[in-house]
């Protein structure tokens, strides 16, 4: 791989924007490209490099899409002769296997707030490589925060909600100072595309209070239902961290679609081995 892709291979995992890698793993006969040779393809289907043009490399593009829907590698081999039925008119004579490996995206975490319980987020969080921003305008308090985390301090939180493009496998965490900050945040992300996640603290006072007011402003029921507040599993969570342990693992329950509950093998079922 040129330096030059891998730069933006990499500049692209940064800024976890889908992608897929596409590789001539092998070849046999004539052909247009060596192995090795390589080609970024991103979700809109633009490409940086070339694998070979034409008819063939538009086949692999389809492909890496479908893969990156899919979330699977493929190793497919093109035909380049009339002989195979598989063929698609080329008539160079040999045939090209590709490599297609669609680039697994940290998940990305945002954090509405700079206090000790996003602090305490953000770094288990790291920890569980997930892709950290946290948002406070109150910028000395984002000094502390994991070096990998991306702070932000001159956008307002829901204008920044408003403005960002939002990917269905992002959550949004609301653990700012104060109601109000929360109740604006949470309007602004009641109104952009889908979020994985959108978890709000507080006490449950809190949180009918900010539901009341945001029925009031239009937010409908089921667009409430769909917001996990208070924040994280009933573990009887205390301290920063235990609020943080408590909260990670009910986003990744929601990401990974876990019903939860206790691994324990019970002793009175039967053995199996």
């Amino acid at each position: 791989m040129s330096d030059e892709l891998l730069e933006e291979l990499l500049a692209a995992r940064r800024a976890r924007k889908p992608c897929i890698l596409a590789t001539v793993a092998a070849t046999n006969g004539s052909v247009p490209r060596a192995a090795g040779s390589k080609m970024l393809v991103y979700g809109d289907g633009a490409t940086s490099g070339t694998i070979g043009g034409g008819k063939f490399e538009s086949l692999v593009v389809a492909d890496c899409l479908t893969s990156l829907r899919e979330k699977e590698t493929l190793l497919k081999t093109y035909p380049l002769h009339e002989a195979s039925a598989e063929s698609f008119g080329a008539i160079c004579g040999g045939e090209m296997t590709v490599l297609i490996e669609p680039q697994n995206l940290n998940a990305a975490l945002f954090l509405i707030g700079g206090g000790h319980v996003s602090h305490a987020i953000a770094k288990l969080a790291t920890e569980c490589a997930m892709h950290v921003t946290v948002i406070d305008d109150r910028g000395e308090l984002l000094a502390g925060l994991p070096s990998a985390t991306t702070r932000i301090s001159d956008i307002p939180p829901a204008a920044f909600i408003a403005a960002h493009h939002w990917q269905s496998s992002d959550s949004l965490l609301l653990v700012s100072r104060n109601h109000e900050l929360d109740r604006d945040a949470l309007a602004a992300a009641m109104q952009v595309g889908p979020i994985k996640y959108v978890g709000m603290i507080g006490s449950r006072r809190k949180v009918r209070r900010v539901f009341d007011e945001l029925r009031q402003a239009g937010i409908t029921e089921a667009q409430l239902s769909a917001v996990y507040a208070p924040i994280g599993l009933d573990i009887g969570a205390d301290a920063p961290a235990e609020i943080a342990v408590s909260v990670l693992a009910e986003i990744l329950q929601v990401h990974r679609h876990r019903p939860g509950g206790h691994l324990k093998v019970l002793f009175d079922e039967p053995r199996t081995s």
